[in-house]
């Protein structure tokens, strides 16, 4: 794709108030607009778009869009109350992600969500995780001794999902389900995105291969959540864990919340969480095995540390090497690569007008590899984040968990099970492709790797 396809086809226009209209970015076919481009090759796309405005129209379908493309204008949209959790993105989810959990409510009931779910992410909390995490991380390193070829996709949700499920729902019942949600997942992260970008509603429903598996993953998947529920209660057990907290929660008048909001918040606890820990997971394994003196330098980092023992959750804060990996692979793969959201008052941002119920959409893979904010932008460079070079990086130009009152509750969290789990595999194995190995992205509500098959060779 070159710059001339996304030429803009007006430049910004001047209202009655002052404030300019955004440009509309060229490009764009009937019936679909530019959400043809957003199928064809979307980072490339949104990539460019800054070249054009730091507010960009943009078509998709019926609705007029407005793409956001600097770091301190994503910035604004994250922190200002103009703007709510909403707009195509939040739609195509909502199916899977339902209105009353934690990751697409807004207002009170959001702020009384992130209260009850808030304890469980506490930095005080989080240790309590740690022997989980450790224990989930060598289970891979110990499976992988076989020597077979290493289906990644499978390897990754698997863990992400088991550690998700062991350290915030305590439960070994989870075992049998993880498989079937990772497959659930696959299947619905990539039709939601989709059905975001081709809005084409009521074609969604008709009877179609691909719509009849989308329609059973989101069954199914909804099926294990009420299973996971039922359980607990049957069992009479109360953990203190984030399941007990929900079953436990009261509403604004103090009386228990509903079953629907309990089940929208396991999904919302289980589903993101792992579907984007899952794909940074892939993402750094596809690191270790392009790019070898990275793993080389992280078991020498490990040894230095730990010696010959197992690494330890106590041990992630001294892994700074190990963790400055893992926050560049979350700099040039983002798991979460577009998110959206919508004007709730005619509002101005960066000098443009932005009316009442106008979608926004931004790319946190466009911003954190723009040439703009990175010196060699493209290149991998764990060092960047030294104290004495991170102070170069514009603010908002890294923002991997989000800012303000959306920020992901489980950073702290995710940081420390992907630094461990790099630290374990990495010190342990090299990696090479095996046959069938397909490392272009796969595009979906999130980002990852298409299809990567390893070898893991011990080292």
């Amino acid at each position: 794709m070159t710059v001339e396809s996304v030429r803009p086809e007006a430049t910004a226009t001047h209202s009655a108030d002052g404030l300019r209209q955004p440009p509309v970015a060229g490009g764009a076919v009937p019936v679909l607009g530019h959400g043809w481009k957003l199928v064809r090759d979307p980072l490339a796309f949104l990539a460019q778009l800054r070249d054009h405005g730091d507010v960009v129209r943009l078509k998709l379908g019926p609705k007029t869009v407005y793409a956001v493309t600097t770091p301190a204008l994503t910035g604004a949209v994250a922190l200002s109350p103009d703007y709510i959790i909403a707009g195509p993105l939040w739609e195509s989810l909502e199916s899977l992600l339902g209105k009353q959990g934690v990751a697409t409510a807004n207002g009170p009931l959001h702020r009384r969500q992130r209260r009850t779910i808030q304890p469980a992410f506490r930095l005080d909390a989080i240790p309590a995780y740690g022997p989980i995490m450790a224990e989930e991380a060598y289970a891979l390193v110990e499976r992988w001794r076989s020597g077979q070829v290493l289906d990644v996709t499978a390897e990754s949700f698997r863990v992400a999902v088991r550690v998700a499920a062991r350290c915030l729902m305590r439960g070994s019942y989870m075992d049998a389900r993880a498989e079937r949600i990772c497959a659930s997942l696959a299947t619905l992260f990539s039709g939601m995105y989709q059905r975001m970008v081709v809005p084409l509603g009521p074609l969604y429903k008709v009877p179609l291969p691909a719509n009849r598996e989308f329609n059973r993953a989101l069954a199914d998947l909804h099926l294990l959540v009420d299973e996971i529920v039922a359980d607990r209660r049957a069992s009479g057990q109360k953990p203190d864990d984030l399941l007990t907290a929900l079953l436990e929660a009261k509403d604004e008048n103090g009386r228990p919340i509903g079953e629907q909001e309990i089940h929208d918040q396991v999904i919302a606890i289980l589903t993101p969480g792992s579907e984007t820990v899952g794909s940074v997971v892939m993402s750094l394994l596809l690191v270790l095995t392009e790019r070898p003196e990275i793993g080389d330098k992280i078991r020498d980092e490990v040894k230095a540390v730990v010696g010959d023992r197992q690494v330890a959750f106590e041990d992630v804060r001294k892994l700074t090497y190990t963790a400055n990996v893992v926050t560049e692979t979350l700099r040039l793969y983002p798991a979460v690569w577009i998110l959206t959201r919508r004007a709730v008052a005619d509002t101005e941002l960066g000098g443009y007008r932005i009316p009442k119920g106008a979608d926004l959409i931004y790319s946190p893979y466009a911003i954190q590899r723009d040439h703009r904010s990175y010196r060699r932008h493209e290149e991998f460079d764990p060092d960047r984040w030294l104290p004495e070079r991170s102070k170069e990086v514009p603010k908002y130009a890294m923002s991997p968990f989000s800012v303000g009152n959306r920020k992901c509750p489980s950073d702290h969290f995710s940081m420390a099970e992907l630094t461990l789990i790099t630290a374990a595999i990495a010190s342990n194995y090299r990696f090479e492709h095996a046959p069938g190995s397909d490392t272009r992205p796969r595009i979906g509500i999130t980002l990852r790797p298409r299809r990567l098959m390893l070898r893991a060779l011990p080292r």
